[in-house]
């Protein structure tokens, strides 16, 4: 075999474990997920009382799940004033949790208890209430089904009128689990998610499971609101009608309106 054969032969062989070694390198290369940051349109009152479990708006109103043992509640708040226009409480053995609206209801879980419950949105009398395995935690719906979470990297989908199962992804920030799911709102045909104990909402493709994005919330309560007692950020509501974001804590003195800012 002569010199300039044996190259060309050696270069073919050696072709394909190139392109797959690149292959491999590119995989290993993590992707780039865009991190928002934020500009504060409006600041609203907030009850320093409730302990913000889930939050939804509609039609000019929220709708605040609240929890803490013995003093958990549904409540409906001008957005304003924050002042509370009705409110129900829950029996002292639930801890609430997350809340949604489908239609002319209001679903609400609770955390250990295994038991959510189904309101009338507008007067707030108990419809229904149903059971699942495991925690509840956040909770929303993206126009056909329930999505839920359960204090894990795990969202379940359930149906919206049995809340059987029906499917579930693994939340993941290039390939890494994202635990701690919390409060959840669906925007816009993506799932955003409260990560507990953070000041990071993650933006979540239902599809997948995979993080598209972080919004960084570091810094938007002051120093002096946070002077007295205050929990951990959670909270997310969508005005869909007008296209603005709302964001609070457990027991905050505050809500905010925000935009994003999308990274440069």
């Amino acid at each position: 075999m002569n010199r300039l054969f044996g190259s060309l032969f050696l270069g073919l062989l050696t072709l394909p474990g190139a392109v797959f070694l690149q292959s491999c390198l590119d995989a290993a290369t993590p992707e780039a997920i865009p991190v928002y940051t934020y500009q504060v349109i409006n600041t609203y009152p907030h009850d320093r009382q409730a302990f913000t479990q889930g939050l939804v708006f509609e039609n000019g109103i929220l709708y605040e799940g609240t929890g803490g043992r013995g003093r958990s509640s549904l409540r409906k708040v001008e957005l304003a004033t924050g002042e509370t226009q009705s409110r129900v409480e829950l029996a002292k053995r639930f801890f609430g949790e997350g809340v949604t609206i489908r239609g002319d209801t209001i679903v609400q879980l609770t955390w250990r208890s295994n038991v959510g419950f189904v309101y009338a949105k507008d007067t707030f009398e108990v419809l229904r209430d149903f059971v699942y395995p495991g925690e509840g935690w956040g909770i929303t719906y993206d126009g056909k089904r329930f999505i839920m979470s359960d204090g894990t990297s795990t969202l379940r989908f359930l149906d919206p009128e049995t809340f059987e199962e029906v499917g579930r992804i693994g939340v993941k920030d290039n390939g890494h689990p994202v635990a701690r799911l919390n409060e959840l709102e669906y925007i816009q045909g993506e799932i955003y998610a409260n990560v507990w104990k953070t000041d990071r909402i993650a933006r979540i493709a239902p599809q997948t499971g995979r993080v598209v994005g972080w919004i960084e919330l570091k810094g938007l309560l002051s120093l002096e609101d946070r002077s007295n007692r205050v929990d951990v950020l959670n909270g997310i509501a969508y005005d869909a009608a007008n296209d603005r974001l709302f964001v609070t804590g457990k027991l905050w003195p505050k809500l905010f309106e925000i935009e994003l800012i999308a990274p440069e």
